[in-house]
């Protein structure tokens, strides 16, 4: 079967979603991860300087093209195939600081469109995407945008926001009758798929050690709708728990 998982940064879906990711890969399905805001800018300014200055990075770096590479390989581990989409992160969109990403979608940031029209060209036969946990301003545009296309999408619970928040709600556009269900997961080629982001773990967790550990008491619990839940017995038969969100 084709896999495909819409990842709004390099590393979302590796923590949210990687064991089961590859389980699946390991199965023998064609898993790919689609992340949507990987674009490098030029001489970043302000806020955009600062998510790369605050992690020992200099201002002459290309950042986005070393996450990309971290994410590479961090793919490869997976068993997944990348493919970057190259649309502008928020702090390259007029987003000016760490609580402005949190505070809602301004008026105005239309990139969903630009993603909904990128990912229209994809087809699979099963679809994974962020809950929008945190209300992290990326993670509800691709929210916003995967919900509109009416695929079938089994939606991940947002890491590390998860970890900080059990109680913290999705964006108001997630779909209505879902269900909770767990596939196979791999978690131990989780962790190590999620040490290939060194520029990120330091800040997200505190290190690698750090992230193994939280990582390590975060099984992965993804919520289906209907068509999701109609594809799952070609994955091997998984069943949902029986309750819905």
């Amino acid at each position: 079967m084709r896999v495909l998982a819409v990842s709004p940064h390099l590393d979302d879906a590796a923590f949210s979603v990687g064991g089961t990711l590859a389980a699946l890969a390991a199965e023998g399905h064609d898993v790919t991860v689609v992340t949507c805001f990987t674009a490098s800018v030029p001489e970043p300014e302000g806020f955009a300087l600062a998510c790369q200055l605050d992690k020992g990075l200099p201002a002459d770096v290309d950042y986005l093209a070393l996450r990309r590479d971290e994410d590479a390989a961090a793919m490869s581990l997976l068993g997944a195939t990348p493919v970057y989409l190259g649309l502008p992160e928020a702090p390259h969109r007029g987003y000016t600081s760490a609580p402005d990403l949190f505070a809602g979608v301004h008026d105005g940031d239309d990139v969903w469109r630009s993603l909904t029209a990128a990912l229209e060209g994809h087809e699979a036969d099963l679809w994974l995407a962020p809950q929008a946990l945190g209300g992290h301003v990326d993670h509800r545009q691709v929210l916003r945008a995967v919900a509109g296309l009416d695929r079938p999408v089994l939606w991940w619970r947002d890491s590390p926001y998860v970890l900080r928040d059990r109680a913290a709600v999705p964006g108001p556009e997630l779909p209505d009758g879902l269900a909770e269900v767990r596939l196979p997961q791999d978690l131990d080629r989780r962790a190590d798929a999620c040490a290939c982001y060194p520029t990120q773990l330091g800040f997200q967790f505190g290190g690698v050690e750090e992230m193994r550990t939280a990582l390590a008491g975060l099984p992965e619990v993804l919520l289906a709708g209907e068509r999701a839940r109609a594809v799952l017995p070609a994955l091997g038969g998984p069943g949902t728990s029986g309750t819905e969100a």
